[in-house]
């Protein structure tokens, strides 16, 4: 088995971790901190990473160069802009046409990747990527009084706009983080990927402080409060991002965000085992196709 793959799956489980974490702490303080903590609480983990590797592997740093500060500050901005979108679309009614095509990142992704990376991926790759995304577009719309057709009629309307709009942002960020990562060059790539995610999460921080105090510094409050449920997300979030960092150093970005689809199942799993929610059908349909489009990247 190729390392990319337990990377990507370990951090698709991380990150449904700390997705959960983040919901709980949406009780105490708004969307602002709750997507700020994040990045604020994970950066001294991200700066421990690097100083493990160094001290304790014995790795050199990586020394940044002009390339690689550019793609961290394309990735960066557009991670947050897909985030803000994403989150923009929960405040209208019907989000979930939406949601089902901001889960078009994998295929934009690849897209991305050929144009800016000159990465191009074979028929099967392209397979599994299509097979999975229309597993997650499945469950995206399972609980919306909606048909293929009609989702295939929303293309133009605004929140499906909006939708893939997230997604063009997500697939731009992922590529970027991988031409990050590469233009390093050195010395291997868990310290390229250990450093791409502490510059990056670094920029995030002082642009979403710098932006809470301007804007909201009551929220900042807020977060002090709850310091230790985010010290729990900054540590889970920045572990699943250095994992998605060095997958996606190994491994083209399409295919490492086609496996991620993965953490689908997890969150599945965890609503079945632990909270006994049930499932509809084209929920299971969609779960099941997630698995094959998996096999078919794996095994094929």
């Amino acid at each position: 088995m190729e390392l990319w793959i337990p990377i990507t799956i370990a951090a698709a489980f991380l990150q449904n971790l700390r997705s959960a974490a983040q919901k709980h702490l949406k009780g105490v303080m708004g969307t602002t901190g709750a997507t700020f903590v994040r990045f604020g609480f994970g950066l001294p983990f991200a700066l421990l990473f690097v100083l493990i590797l160094h001290f304790g592997a014995g790795f050199a740093f990586s020394r940044p160069n002009a390339a690689f500060l550019g793609w961290v500050l394309v990735g960066g901005l557009t991670q947050i802009a897909a985030q803000f979108l994403l989150i923009h679309l929960f405040s209208f009614r019907n989000f979930a046409v939406g949601t089902a095509y901001s889960r078009t990142e994998p295929v934009q992704a690849a897209v991305f990747g050929l144009v800016f990376l000159g990465e191009l991926s074979g028929p099967a790759t392209l397979l599994a990527i299509a097979i999975t995304v229309v597993g997650v577009m499945l469950i995206s719309v399972a609980h919306a009084p909606m048909s293929w057709r009609n989702l295939a009629a929303g293309l133009g309307s605004r929140n499906a706009l909006i939708g893939l709009a997230s997604g063009t942002l997500f697939g731009v960020a992922a590529v970027s983080y991988r031409a990050a990562s590469l233009s390093l060059g050195q010395p291997n790539f868990l310290m390229q990927g250990a450093t791409t995610l502490l510059f990056t999460i670094a920029f995030q921080t002082v642009l979403m402080l710098g932006w809470m105090l301007w804007r909201d510094r009551a929220e900042i409050g807020r977060i002090g409060k709850a310091w230790k449920p985010s010290l729990f997300v900054g540590l889970v979030g920045a572990t699943a991002s250095l994992g998605w960092f060095t997958a996606m150093t190994l491994q083209q970005a399409a295919v490492v965000k086609a496996l991620a689809q993965i953490e689908m199942i997890f969150t599945f799993a965890s609503s079945v085992w632990f909270f006994r929610e049930t499932i509809n059908r084209t929920e299971v349909a969609g779960c099941l196709l997630i698995v094959a489009g998996i096999l078919v990247l794996v095994l094929v």
